[in-house]
């Protein structure tokens, strides 16, 4: 009898929205390990390889367990890059559940998903995205490390629809990532760069999950 597919999980948690435009709304968090890029600046390592292979019926029972403690409406899968794995049942079930799904993805992978945010995340040093989330980001978040030049972000923006807002966000909470965004901003602002705003980590500066 084939066995139930199950997926590598990092870890299953509630906590606020931390980034993006979804910013302080209550989520579930499921977190896929494996990721494709090693990005020096990660600040989720751990969701590099490891995790547990678990199946959907425990996926859901965590998110159920945990939805009664920390009522939430939406469910975000990140990573890692949580498109390398085959998510579509999961996705499939959590809307049945009458929850919004959001996906966090460095913008390599691609699967038709019934998916309600996309926030797309290109990473150096290519910063390339699959064509087909164009038209399909809520929004894209460029993180501002020492790859992060004023050509990349005007070229981003220039690659997605205006009405897409580009966010810029800090690495970390260490001074020149925050200067260097500010300037990066301020930059685009002045080069006429549309819907270009800059967004940080709100559950670093609070210390939440």
């Amino acid at each position: 009898m084939p066995q139930p597919p199950t997926l590598r999980t990092a870890e299953i948690f509630a906590s606020l929205q931390g980034e993006g435009l979804r910013q302080g709304e209550p989520t579930l968090f499921i977190r896929l390990a494996g990721c494709n890029l090693r990005c020096s600046f990660c600040d989720t390592k751990s969701a590099w390889r490891g995790g547990l292979f678990l199946s959907l019926d425990d996926i859901l029972a965590r998110l159920k367990r945990l939805r009664k403690k920390y009522p939430a409406g939406w469910v975000c899968l990140t990573g890692g890059e949580p498109l390398r794995q085959d998510v579509t049942a999961l996705v499939r079930a959590v809307k049945k559940e009458d929850l919004k799904v959001q996906v966090e993805t460095n913008g390599l992978f691609y699967q038709r998903l019934a998916v309600d945010w996309y926030t797309v995340s290109p990473k150096p040093k290519a910063y390339a995205v699959r064509k087909e989330y164009k038209h399909r980001a809520r929004e894209v978040k460029l993180i501002v490390s020492r790859d992060l030049t004023f050509d990349i972000v005007r070229r981003i923006r220039r690659d997605f629809p205006e009405s897409v807002p580009l966010l810029l966000q800090p690495q970390s909470l260490e001074r020149w990532s925050m200067a260097t965004a500010v300037k990066l901003t301020s930059q685009g602002l002045q080069a006429g760069l549309s819907n270009l705003r800059l967004s940080l980590q709100a559950h670093k500066v609070l210390g939440l999950p």
